[in-house]
């Protein structure tokens, strides 16, 4: 477009842009929460008691004290998930964040398998793929770990980056992935990729994968992209206690009320309990029961998960059908299509991330903060946008793609115009 053109489309987007902010709309896309059919779906898990029996396998009442790392027979159900042996595994509380809080807390206050404390040393860095998980970002934050970028392409991390830093750098103690459909770009590590992590030879003896596979069984299609199991690469390279995994239920029952879960290799899983000990005597043990009974086995969740998909699938799809339509023939931004998880990955031309996100704010359209995706909050490009469509029911999802493809348009114009001389 020239010039002439550019002003004419900007009003003509400005117009569009009035009306809806006069429809004083309220809509969130923020956070990537199920709705309200997908939490339906387990609700009768909450019955699964009334037949008064409350006793594990093991003859453990769970309504009692005990039980440290979990029940047996929850071991057994979530180590599958994640892919670890049953004696890999410790059951925590329903946050698998509280976990890898913890996980640091733990390495910071106390070391790992011997090692000084994170806390004792001048400074410790940890490694970031970018775009990236929000909440990952602010535990290291907390901490005052410096948090490095590192780019992810299409087949997970920048590996060649992670190798040399890891290597060079003993002040680099660890990093965080979501290896199957990441948060937000829905990428699944290649086999390269998982392998190339299994057989890091880190300058630090206390560095720490932290492998947040929540997503592991959030299919989007019939036949879903499946990642190495980390954990067995890394036996075959001798390499097991390089990797802490990390998952849970709380997009597959309850996100307040579901199960976390833990996995590593023996020799870590047992110093781990050991200090988990001194904080807590066993973590809710009716709960796990509880999606024991529901699930009943692996597969059966497995089978649960494609209810999930029934319902968010369509969302997904209206989402990346509006953008072909309506940004695509512009070529002012670029997305993703995944096939699992929970995000969609917009980047928009650079420098308009935020004015997009303000001005669906603006019009009654809540969105995750720009720059949310990359340590501290700051996106050097001021690009990514992190689109969650699971929440809103179809018909507000509508509503608020189309005003997010008119605020996407404004802002576009606005870029263009000011570079126009």
């Amino acid at each position: 477009m020239n010039k002439e053109q550019l002003i004419c489309f900007k009003n003509e987007t400005q117009a569009l842009y009035d009306d809806f902010k006069a429809q004083k709309l309220c809509l969130n896309m923020a956070r990537g929460n199920p709705c309200k059919e997908q939490l339906e779906l387990s609700v009768d898990m909450l019955s699964l008691f009334n037949d008064g029996n409350f006793v594990s396998e093991n003859g453990i009442d769970v309504r009692n004290y005990g039980m440290l790392d979990g029940i047996p027979e929850a071991k057994e159900l979530f180590s599958d998930m994640i892919g670890v042996d049953d004696d890999e595994v410790i059951i925590f509380g329903n946050s698998s964040l509280n976990a890898m809080f913890w996980a640091v807390q733990t390495a910071y206050n106390k070391g790992i398998l011997g090692c000084t404390p994170w806390s004792q040393y001048d400074k410790i860095k940890f490694l970031c793929p970018v775009p990236g998980y929000d909440r990952h970002f602010k535990v290291t934050e907390f901490f005052g770990i410096e948090m490095i970028n590192i780019p992810m392409t299409k087949t997970g991390p920048d590996m060649d980056m992670i190798e040399k830093l890891v290597a060079e750098d003993d002040s680099v103690k660890g990093i965080w992935c979501v290896p199957q459909y990441s948060n937000p770009d829905g990428i699944s590590y290649s086999d390269e990729t998982v392998r190339r992590f299994a057989n890091l030879h880190p300058a630090a003896k206390d560095f720490r994968i932290f492998w947040d596979n929540a997503y592991c069984i959030h299919h989007l299609t019939d036949n879903p992209v499946m990642i190495l199991n980390i954990l067995d690469e890394a036996k075959k390279a001798g390499n097991e206690d390089i990797v802490y995994i990390f998952g849970s239920t709380s997009k597959i029952t309850f996100p307040g009320a579901g199960v976390a879960v833990m996995g590593a290799s023996r020799k870590n899983v047992e110093e781990l309990k050991k200090h988990l000990g001194i904080s807590i005597i066993s973590y809710d043990k009716m709960n796990q029961l509880r999606h024991v009974k529901f699930f009943g086995s692996f597969e059966n969740m497995c089978e649960h998960m494609k209810k999930h998909k029934e319902i968010i699938a369509p969302k997904f799809e209206l989402v990346c059908k509006t953008l072909e339509k309506y940004i695509a023939p512009l070529g002012i931004g670029s997305w993703t299509n995944p096939e699992g998880g929970y995000f969609i990955s917009f980047n928009a031309m650079k420098g308009c991330a935020k004015r997009i996100v303000k001005l669906c704010s603006e019009a009654g359209v809540t969105l995750t903060g720009a720059g949310a995706t990359f340590p501290y909050g700051i996106d050097p490009d001021d690009r990514n946008i992190r689109l969650a469509p699971t929440y809103p029911p179809m018909e507000d999802l509508e509503k608020a793609m189309e005003l997010f493809v008119i605020c996407v348009k404004l802002a576009s114009a606005e870029k263009l115009l000011s570079e126009i001389k």
